[in-house]
């Protein structure tokens, strides 16, 4: 039986400070970590730390590299999602809402401005291509708590990971060739995905296997032999093991073995932000040069661009 009700989208990402200072970035951090997705520690051991000694520190410093990424529209993982909703709703002909996690906008206000345009069911797309409880399964508790402050709950449908699909894989493979094309090939391809707590897959979270399937994958579209390509992680904080191998000691052997020139990318982020302009852009670089590397390039995630935009309009056509 056709489906009469009418349908938009709710593209969901993690967020971002609504300004490059310490106290917005506090305020960021705060709603961030206190989520138990993210930071699963008992609270009376976790909260003294985090207020005593992470957030003062940390937002002081992490707004001074937000400050170095920022554009003139505001944060980069913002500025390209907002391009992302008016591409996709163009596309699709039909609504398209912006939430975030944490921050502004938020998931209620997303569905409540969908549900303004007479939206009866939302097909919710976390921009999360791998899965993992500290992402994913993190838009769905939002959900559930921006649902339990709404008069009328819509209909939902939940798309939860796009790790293998083809529009996906395909996408990747053209913007590293389009880089290939503009800038030339490097020695070695290295992949690196956001990390989590190697203790969160030893408890069944299928992250890592997802992001090993993407790299093989792409691998395969691009045509590299294993000895071309690499998979790591990023991004680990605290002092506890995370996934491994890990891109800045990664970084560091690859001129060893003989690999000067370096093409890097980041699967796993579906827009360009803090981790990928200033982690991976500057600070991956440089741990690369000072290695004995001599070329490093970044390529870019996939953003606004139209391969992107036709994989998830294939994955809302999927769910319709």
């Amino acid at each position: 039986m056709e489906n009469k009700k009418k349908q938009g989208v709710l593209l969901v990402n993690l967020g971002t400070p609504d300004a490059a200072t310490p106290a917005a970035v506090r305020r960021f951090l705060s709603e961030f970590l206190h989520d138990k997705r993210v930071v699963s520690l008992t609270r009376w051991l976790w909260c003294p730390i985090l207020h005593g000694v992470i957030l003062p520190i940390r937002s002081p410093k992490v707004a001074k590299l937000y400050q170095s990424v920022w554009m003139d529209q505001g944060s980069p993982l913002l500025v390209y999602s907002q391009r992302q909703v008016a591409k996709l709703q163009d596309k699709l002909q039909m609504p398209v809402a912006l939430g975030m996690t944490y921050g502004n906008p938020s998931l209620k206000s997303g569905i409540e401005a969908l549900m303004a345009q007479g939206v009866e069911e939302v097909i919710v797309l976390p921009l999360y291509p791998q899965y993992s409880g500290t992402t994913t399964a993190a838009v769905s508790d939002g959900l559930t708590k921006a649902f339990k402050q709404l008069p009328v709950i819509p209909g939902y449908r939940f798309i939860r990971d796009y790790y293998s699909h083809p529009g996906y894989v395909k996408a990747l493979a053209e913007s590293v060739r389009k880089h290939w094309r503009e800038n030339g090939q490097g020695d070695h391809l290295v992949c690196s995905f956001h990390g989590i707590p190697k203790r969160l897959a030893d408890q069944g979270d299928i992250y890592p296997q997802h992001c090993e399937q993407t790299t093989e994958l792409l691998a395969q579209e691009l045509g590299l032999s294993a000895d071309k390509i690499t998979m790591t992680y990023q991004s680990r904080f605290g002092r506890e093991e995370w996934l491994k191998p890990y891109t800045d000691e990664t970084l560091e052997e690859l001129p060893k073995q003989g690999i000067k020139k370096l093409d890097i990318m980041a699967p796993a982020f579906s827009v360009d932000c803090l981790e990928t302009l200033e982690e991976i852009s500057d600070q991956c670089k440089e741990t690369f040069i000072e290695a004995g590397g001599e070329a490093f390039s970044y390529i870019k995630c996939l953003n606004d661009n139209d391969e992107h935009i036709q994989m998830m309009a294939e994955l809302v056509e999927m769910h319709r």
